[in-house]
């Protein structure tokens, strides 16, 4: 069993921890609190992560900041059960222009008009705004936890790249997923661990899950693949791995397992093939000088047995 961490995942993030993660700069940081976007601080929130990810993709999709604040002031103004709308609401860029996340409608938040063609029931509802919890107080909350699952997914990524110890990551991921049971990269990344420690059945149970959540999501498959080749269960893993390109047809590395597996087992020709297939994609890297070995050695033998 992973070893329980002594306290809670990790709420606050510093502002180096932040630019690392949402890959911003500290000029951009201090612009952003300038403008009073977002407060000044040395140590940062989830929900400030969120704020700052939303700014950051309007940056990137070139929104001026003039824009963007006049945005955030019409909807505090107009949504009386939204008071922080940079992480309550889906606030994204079209065409240049800004765009809200209303009940599945898009609204201009400085107008307050609606862009799809709606009802005047649905535009009443749309616009009464009501302060008790209802339909577009659960959709924020929604999107507030999936947006936290995924800033934690990122974290989870970043700790890992730096060599934080092992239960602090899979606390993180673990948090992920339990604000949004469908954050695919999580599962999956803590059901690595768990393979990765041994721990077959968590970490099979994490891998299904992503798949549940995403029939079409190849790491997923290509993971468990490796779990059941592990496992010596051959023929679970190759249905994963064939799962996994089709998913993603130009997935090397399950063309790769693919070849292996076929070639222990005695199946030259389909060996053969997935050996070409893999080098068509990746030929000039470490595992393509071995796939050329094994390639070369297949065909080899079925020279010699020709000739016999």
């Amino acid at each position: 069993m992973l070893p329980v961490p002594a306290s809670p995942a990790k709420q606050t993030f510093s502002r180096e921890e932040v630019q690392r993660v949402l890959q911003i700069s500290a000029r951009q940081l201090r612009s952003w609190e300038k403008q009073g976007l977002i407060l000044e601080r040395s140590t940062f929130s989830l929900s400030d992560l969120l704020a700052l990810k939303t700014l950051r993709k309007l940056r990137e999709s070139r929104v001026p900041t003039l824009q963007v604040k006049r945005a955030i002031t019409a909807l505090r103004q107009r949504m009386r059960n939204v008071s922080d709308p940079l992480t309550q609401l889906r606030i994204y860029s079209e065409g240049g222009r800004i765009r809200v996340d209303i009940d599945g409608g898009a609204m201009e938040p400085v107008s307050g008009q609606l862009l799809l063609n709606f009802g005047p029931a649905e535009i009443r509802k749309l616009l009464a705004f009501p302060t008790e919890r209802g339909g577009q107080a659960q959709a924020a909350e929604q999107f507030r936890r999936r947006a936290e699952a995924e800033l934690l997914f990122e974290k989870g990524l970043e700790m890992e790249h730096s060599g934080a110890p092992i239960a602090e990551v899979a606390a993180i991921y673990e948090h992920a997923i339990s604000l949004d049971p469908n954050s695919t990269g999580a599962l999956v990344n803590l059901g690595t661990i768990y393979f990765n420690t041994k721990q077959f059945e968590k970490a099979e149970a994490n891998y299904l899950r992503a798949i549940e959540a995403d029939a079409n999501y190849a790491l997923a498959h290509f993971n468990l693949g490796n779990l059941y080749d592990e496992q010596g269960q051959r023929e679970k893993a190759l249905e994963q791995y064939q799962l996994a390109l089709q998913g993603n047809p130009r997935y090397a590395d399950a063309h790769y397992n693919m070849a292996l597996l076929y070639q222990t087992e005695g199946e030259t020709m389909k060996a053969v093939l997935h050996w070409k297939a893999y080098l068509k994609l990746d030929s000039g890297s470490a595992w393509a000088v071995i796939a050329r070995r094994e390639l070369g050695k297949l065909k080899d033998a079925t020279i010699v047995r020709g000739r016999a």
